[in-house]
Formats: structure tokens, C-alpha cells, sequence
């Protein structure tokens, strides 16, 4: 049940959603329009405007203009401000933005106040201040010739976000997009559309020229998604998903060789060696575990313990998760919200009876909390006895499922680590200095944390390996993204 203070406490109210488009909120051409839910009551919240084709062609032909418009003229530290204002907006506007991210997915609210509301604001707070230290490369070929390289937009970019981490996300693509000069046509998850249609108002509030930013809601396959991968007069294509997904997209930007930046699944070990803190690995596991529902790719899913560990980790850290109260998004207590909707929790469900067959052991969860019959909750879930090989643990279940498995020898927790098709994040644990360099050398993952999970620092490297993705966003490498350079020769 809903905790009458928290009620009370959260005024906003959910939202229908329009197109926003060269400045102003539209409906779809043809009036068509889809039903949101919400996660946690199963309820209609509101209508979504439902774009395709008609609506792209409109929010891009936008996003032309305006880039052949005075954006990508105007003067770098004017920009810059009107970066700033965008997430100093977002932070005037935080309990109403927590509120509907908090609807739209699932997640506690106040996970929504406290990490993702506040990293949106800073993420154009960070690149307003970083394009000013943005530079190119000069070249003197003895005193034959000066090359010097020359920095500009690409033009109109798409940008396609995911649900988990939706204002979060789409922030981490706007700022540096904007930063750089370029206009944009976003596509949010279908899923959870309305802090992406709040983000239009924020930015014209904020000085934004009329079409630089452009929201067009919609479906993927043979609808919005599709539609802006494969237009022609859309330069590159931005990103943040489900992999299968990403290969899709691959295919449709071919026809027009756009640039792709992708940040896609992950299936992430978390490697405990028995010299760690217990306690400390707990505490930061819980959290990699369970996040978010477990609904964050970089959520630490396969946990591998040193065997001397082994026994002692699985009883504390099945009696702490125990511990994490699953219930209404709105209450202050809730540790662990909903997933984001029916078919994703019948097919998270699907993995625990999965492991089951597999020969897993159930060790909690994997069932639906007693006191909840409505909304798609699923209790955290840890799962033992499985294989390396078994599917539960090499496919991206994107829930509050994890597998922890022992390992002997250094060399064999590497193997089972790198053997996936994944390579986004990984965990090390462990208080030899010299172990922690010589295993995180060798993990084949983008990002690699020690003793630590999810401590970013905007300006590095963001993105992962093999089917986890292409390319590198965070300071100079968003830049490099998206914008192009041209090398200048004159003869001396």
C-alpha cells in the first residue's frame, strides 16, 4: 500500500505527452496516441502522442534549420550558458521531475531525487563548463608548412534512450551534442515518456533556439525509431539500449554510413578475492545487485567468490538482501521498486524458473512479495549451483537477479569473467595492489572498478567492448563524437 505521507508530500501530478517540435508541443499528424502505465499500479497514467515517419521528417527538417540557424554560429561561452541554465533548471524543477521518473519506471522516488535528477542537471552543468577547454592539434613540418586541425558540428543528431535511466541517459547525450554546436531530434523509450517531453519546456525556458531540440515519441521497428536511424539528413545516431536492438540500427544507418555511438547490454562479473573487506564488499554489492531493480547495465550480475570466501559471502550477503524492503515507489522506506512493465517482468520471471531447470539454487527471492498483488514486483533474487556455461548467466536479464559461483585460482576467475559475449563493466575486489593491476589488465570490459562500483568521473572513457557496445562517450571522447575535424595545410 502507498504511504499516506509520501501522498500527501508529492503534488505532481502524470502527464500526457506531446511531440515537442521546433518549440512547441504537437500532437501526432494522424491523432494517433498510445496508453502509459504505470508500473506500480498497472494504471493508465496518461496518453502518449504516437510518432513515425511524418513526425521525424517535421522534428529533423526543424533540426536543420536551426542548425543552419545562428546555434552552431553563436559564440561558444553564450552556449555555454544556456547549457548551464538547462540543469540549473532541472534542479529548480527536481521534485517534479523525481515524481514522473518515479511513475514512468517504477523506481523509488527518492533513488529519482538523490542520483538521477541531480547527475541530469550536472551532466549540462559539466559540459557547459568543459567545451571551454576544448582544443584541436597543430603541426609544424619544419618550416615547410603549419598544419592545424579545424573542430565543427556534424549537423542533426539522433538520439534513442533507454528506460531504465531515462533523464539520466538522454542528458548524457544532449549536453555534449549541444555543447558542440549540433541540433537534435531525441526519441525516448516508449515506456516512459514524460520527463523527455517536461526536458522540451526546460530547454526553451532555458534559451534553447526553437528547433535545436526536437522529442518525438514513438515506437522502434517500422515507426519513430526506425524512421530517424535511416533519414537522410540525420548525421549520427546516438545509441543506449538492448543489443539486439543496437544491430538493428547498425543495419538501418548503413544505407546512409552514419556515425553510431552505442552503448548497449552488459552481463558484468563482480570478482571477490577472499583478501577483500567483507563488509565493505557487501554493502557496495547490495547496491550493484539491486539498484534500480537491477534494471542498470552496469549492475554487477555474475559475482564470482574465492572459494575461502565462498560461504561466508553468500550467508551475509543473502541475509543483507533479505533486508531491502520491496514496495510502493512513493515510500521513503522502499529499497526496491517495480520492473518497468508486464512483459519484462514475465520475462525476468522466465530466468528464475530458467535457473531452476538449469540446476540453480534459489538461495531468496525469485518470487512475488506476499503483501503486493498489483504491479510488477519481483523480490530480489540470488541464485547459486549454476555453471559458467548455463544461460542464466551468460544472457542480460536486466532485473534483480544475480548468480554467484566460487573459483579457485586467479587465472580461472579471468576466463569465466572475459567468457560472454559482453564487455561493459567489471568489479575487482581485493587489497593486494599488484593482483588488482594484473587482473584489470586483463579483463576484456570497458569500464573496470576497484574495490568500488559506479564512481564516475565525467571525463573518462564511457563505454564498452564486443556486443557492449561501440565508441567512447565522457569529456574529450563525446566531443570526438560529435563533432568533425578537418586538417588545414598552408605551405610556409
Amino acid at each position: 500500500m502507498q504511504t499516506q505521507a509520501r501522498v500527501e508530500r508529492i503534488k505532481t501530478k502524470p502527464i500526457d505527452c506531446l511531440h515537442f517540435i521546433d518549440g512547441k508541443y504537437v500532437p501526432s499528424k494522424n491523432g494517433k496516441t498510445f496508453t502509459n502505465i504505470n508500473p506500480a499500479t498497472e494504471q493508465i497514467m496518461g496518453t502518449v502522442a504516437e510518432g513515425g515517419k511524418e513526425e521525424i521528417d517535421l522534428a529533423v527538417a526543424a533540426a536543420k534549420r536551426a542548425f543552419e540557424g545562428s546555434w552552431r554560429r553563436m559564440p561558444a561561452g553564450e552556449r555555454a550558458r544556456i547549457i548551464r541554465r538547462i540543469g540549473d533548471i532541472i534542479l529548480e524543477r527536481k521534485d517534479e521531475l523525481a515524481a514522473l521518473e518515479s511513475f514512468d519506471t517504477g523506481k523509488p522516488y527518492g533513488l529519482a531525487s538523490n542520483i538521477d535528477i541531480p547527475r541530469a542537471a550536472y551532466n549540462f552543468h559539466f559540459f557547459a563548463d568543459y567545451m571551454a577547454s576544448v582544443g584541436t592539434e597543430a603541426y609544424q613540418m619544419d618550416d615547410v608548412a603549419l598544419n592545424y586541425a579545424i573542430r565543427r558540428p556534424l549537423g542533426v543528431v539522433g538520439l534513442i534512450n533507454p528506460w531504465n535511466l531515462p533523464l539520466l541517459l538522454m542528458t548524457w547525450k544532449l549536453a555534449p551534442c549541444l555543447a558542440a554546436g549540433n541540433t537534435a531530434v531525441l526519441k525516448p523509450a516508449e515506456w516512459t515518456p514524460m520527463t523527455a517531453t517536461l526536458l522540451g519546456e526546460i530547454c526553451k525556458e532555458a534559451g534553447v533556439p526553437n528547433g535545436v531540440v526536437n522529442i518525438v515519441h514513438g515506437f522502434g521497428p517500422d515507426s519513430a525509431g526506425a524512421a530517424l536511424t535511416e533519414h537522410p539528413d540525420v548525421s549520427a545516431i546516438s545509441f543506449t539500449g538492448e543489443t539486439t536492438t543496437g544491430k538493428h540500427i547498425m543495419t538501418a544507418a548503413a544505407k546512409t554510413l552514419k556515425r553510431l555511438s552505442y552503448e548497449l547490454g552488459g552481463k558484468n562479473p563482480n570478482i571477490i578475492f577472499a583478501d577483500a573487506d567483507l563488509d565493505e564488499v557487501i554493502e557496495t554489492t547490495i547496491k550493484s545487485s539491486f539498484i534500480n531493480q537491477g534494471e542498470v547495465c552496469l549492475c554487477g550480475s555474475r559475482i564470482y567468490v574465492e572459494r575461502a570466501l565462498y560461504d561466508a559471502f553468500v550467508e551475509k550477503f543473502t541475509a543483507k538482501t533479505k533486508e531491502l524492503i520491496v514496495g510502493d515507489p512513493l515510500d521513503p522506506n522502499t529499497t526496491v521498486g517495480t520492473l518497468i512493465s508486464e512483459e519484462h517482468y514475465r520475462r525476468v520471471r522466465s530466468y528464475v524458473e530458467l535457473a531452476v531447470e538449469e540446476g540453480g539454487v534459489i538461495e531468496t527471492g525469485g518470487k512475488r512479495p506476499e503483501h503486493l498483488s498489483v504491479g510488477y514486483y519481483l523480490e530480489p533474487t540470488i541464485i547459486t549451483g549454476l555453471a559458467n556455461d548455463c544461460r542464466v548467466v551468460q544472457e542480460e536479464i536486466f532485473g534483480p537477479v544475480v548468480t554467484i559461483l566460487p573459483f579457485d585460482r586467479e587465472e580461472e576467475v579471468i576466463k569465466q569473467a572475459n567468457d560472454t559475449h559482453y564487455g561493459l563493466s567489471a568489479t575487482i575486489w581485493t587489497n593486494d595492489l599488484r593482483r588488482a593491476h594484473r587482473v584489470a589488465a586483463q579483463i576484456e570490459a570497458g569500464i573496470i572498478w576497484v574495490n568500488t562500483w559506479f564512481l564516475r568521473d565525467l571525463r573518462t572513457p564511457f563505454g564498452g567492448m564486443k556486443q557492449s557496445g561501440i565508441g567512447r562517450e565522457g569529456g574529450m571522447h563525446s566531443f570526438e563524437f560529435y563533432s568533425e575535424l578537418s586538417n588545414v595545410c598552408i605551405k610556409l
